[in-house]
């Protein structure tokens, strides 16, 4: 048991749920380690906006310092594990239909052994030719973190720049994963919102969708944010404390 209290109107709702959709944000990676998207701003890169990098206009200026940065991204996650929050899903998956969308662009929830049927916001690790959209898979870059510059590789297909396969501001969001999310909330019994500070949309809309619906809403997260006045039940604890509990009760 992990020693943590669960309140009982969670436990109960999880219990009765038969779909649950689970949509999780950068505050589940943090505890494993992976900077915030504007916290990772250090050493070689303290200087630079992060909104600069990840933009069109940005790889447009300079595509090796822009693939250097995702190198760079790709590497501390690399290095970190999936924690008990993740691990925590990967076991409630077995149990339930259960369906998991993300904002983050690591691959700890897959390392955890769980399904995810959306990354909303793409992935560090699924880049794609800035020319003709193939997706490949190149051999990770042999990295210098002492230098910020890295030149992406060539496309296989057309020798275009491979780019990076996050979604940049001012993209839309990948049109296949935002319907499978859209479907997963519209279809369930309950949601829950995990480690997402609710400010970056249309995701952050999902939960007042999931409200209209009639699923059940609940907020786990440490701190008030953005979308906590549309869950039903808001529980102040981070996704590595309380994910691991709440499945332990439904046991």
């Amino acid at each position: 048991m992990t020693g943590i209290e669960v309140p009982s109107a969670v436990i109960e709702v999880a219990r009765s749920a038969r779909s649950v959709a689970v949509l999780t944000g950068a505050g589940v990676s943090a505890e494993s380690g992976v900077p915030t998207f504007r916290d990772a701003q250090t050493g070689l890169w303290s200087n630079f906006d992060p909104a600069d990098l990840a933009s069109p206009e940005g790889w447009a200026r300079d595509s090796d310092l822009v693939w250097g940065w995702y190198q760079w991204r790709a590497q501390l996650v690399r290095r970190s594990e999936p924690n008990a929050g993740h691990l925590a899903l990967t076991e409630w998956q077995q149990r339930v239909h259960l369906d998991i969308a993300t904002q983050n662009v690591d691959d700890l929830h897959e390392r955890a052994g769980s399904t995810v049927i959306a990354h909303v916001h793409g992935s560090l690790f699924d880049p794609r030719c800035s020319e003709c959209g193939l997706h490949s898979q190149p051999e990770p870059d042999p990295f210098d973190e002492r230098s910020d510059r890295v030149p992406p590789p060539s496309c296989p297909d057309c020798g275009g720049e491979m780019r990076p396969g996050a979604v940049w501001f001012g993209e839309p969001l990948p049109e296949t994963e935002w319907t499978a999310a859209v479907e997963a909330v519209e279809s369930a019994d309950l949601v829950l919102v995990v480690g997402t500070s609710g400010v970056v949309f249309p995701f952050a809309g999902l939960p007042a969708m999931a409200r209209s619906t009639g699923a059940t809403v609940v907020e786990i997260n440490p701190v008030e944010t953005e979308i906590s006045d549309m869950a039903d039940f808001r529980w102040r604890t981070t996704a590595a404390t309380g994910l691991p509990a709440l499945v332990d009760s439904l046991r």
